[in-house]
């Protein structure tokens, strides 16, 4: 496995050491064999970990088949894949909703993971989990396509650096129609499906949330989260009397809708690799 990298203009790393460790985060044992083996280069150059990086420089690293676990996934299937945006590295598809993010059994073969395996088989890449939308959930989820860039990701994903926009559909108005929900969330002791609004002791969870489109009895609103709880968007609504309609867990008259009204819009992050900003939308939105 052997990636290039062009460094950017604003590369935060003075030397190939550092690069390496706090930037992308290579862990020890894997930068140890990078080094004995003498599996870096600086502009087609054998390198020394000492060297200074700067920007334009060409990164090549070479990785050996032991250097990183290769995860056994189940093919599912290809046509199910709708891709939003790709490369080497990063791939963000349109996530059909009644379809699980991942497999919860090792024998399962119908769930996006299985079929985006499927889809980059082709070419010799494997799909990785950086976040995950619930099986009703429908829209825009990012998964890495090497090892390398996993855990830059996740990082990402902590400092809140990969933004995410949702829109909803619920009875009535909201109560504005710009306002902040802020209220802890936890388990539900009497249904381990569920989440429930628990303030002594839930974990913290903020959504922002926007009117955005009035018909009738029915409004569509945008959401964008400060955090990433299960079931956030869903147990915030629910909790000031606006349950998503189509929710099966939360929304207790039954409705008209045939499914949870909840679709991940759009999904925007810096490339981690080419600082590029990335903004992926996944049309068609409920509202259209």
């Amino acid at each position: 496995m052997e990636f290039k990298f062009v460094l950017p203009e604003d590369v935060n790393a003075d030397n190939l050491k550092d690069l390496l460790e706090f930037e992308w985060l290579i862990p020890r044992k894997v930068r140890h064999f990078l080094r004995v083996r003498k599996n870096v280069q600086i502009n087609d150059k054998q390198a020394m970990f000492h060297q200074l990086v700067k920007p334009g420089d060409v990164i090549s690293l070479l990785f050996e088949s032991e250097d990183y676990e290769t995860p056994t996934i189940n093919l599912g299937q290809e046509n199910q894949i709708d891709v939003l945006w790709e490369d080497e590295h990063l791939i963000i598809v349109n996530k059909p909703f009644g379809k699980k993010t991942h497999p919860n059994q090792p024998d399962e073969s119908d769930t996006l993971l299985n079929d985006l395996a499927t889809y980059l088989k082709p070419k010799n890449q494997l799909p990785y989990v950086v976040h995950r939308l619930d099986k009703e959930t429908s829209g825009a989820i990012l998964f890495a396509k090497n090892p390398i860039v996993l855990p830059i990701l996740g990082r990402m994903l902590e400092k809140k650096e990969i933004h995410r926009v949702y829109e909803a559909q619920i009875n009535g108005s909201l109560p504005k129609d710009t306002m902040v929900i802020n209220k802890k969330i936890g388990r539900d002791r009497h249904d381990r499906r569920k989440r429930v609004v628990d303030e002594k002791s839930g974990k913290t969870a903020i959504t922002h949330i926007t009117t955005q489109k009035k018909d009738g009895h029915l409004t569509w609103v945008e959401c964008w989260l400060e955090t990433g709880r299960t079931h956030q968007i869903r147990v915030h609504l629910a909790s000031i009397g606006k349950p998503i309609l189509g929710d099966p867990l939360y929304h207790s008259k039954p409705t008209n809708a045939s499914r949870l009204m909840l679709h991940a819009k759009e999904l925007s992050l810096v490339h981690p690799f080419t600082k590029e900003s990335l903004t992926v939308k996944a049309t068609p939105f409920l509202s259209e």
